[in-house]
């Protein structure tokens, strides 16, 4: 059986934190959830290499999302990143400049939010 796959959900709104991390969960999903961008790359390296996907606001205090993916683009290459925004096109452009591989707008469908997971993370089981 495959291991569960790991997401790491950043988003300073506690409420959309823990809808995000009882609906993953439910599906078997393994998640660690943060409040900012500090706690997340803190979670990170932590665990290097651990996660599968990065779900992470955009507008934040402390580390924005997009500094956030910035740093982990960096770091980690190879994890996945969604941004999400209830913000319009500005820090939308952002998390595209910022390299996010996938940039979606508040309110989320959550099942729509899981089946674009599933297709980005699908590829690493080839």
């Amino acid at each position: 059986m495959a291991p569960p796959k790991r997401l790491l959900i950043v988003d300073d709104n506690e409420d959309i934190l823990s809808t995000f991390y009882e609906f993953f969960n439910s599906l078997g999903y393994e998640v660690k959830t943060a409040v900012d961008g500090f706690a997340a790359l803190k979670v990170l390296r932590d665990k290097p290499d651990y996660f599968d996907c990065l779900i992470t606001d955009l507008v934040m205090p402390n580390i924005s999302g997009v500094g956030l993916i910035a740093i982990v683009k960096k770091e980690y290459p190879d994890l996945k990143i969604i941004a999400m925004t209830g913000y319009g096109d500005q820090p939308g452009a952002l998390a595209s400049e910022a390299e996010a591989d996938l940039v979606l707008f508040k309110p989320i469908d959550l099942f729509k939010i899981e089946a674009k997971v599933s297709e980005l993370i699908g590829q690493n089981d080839e």
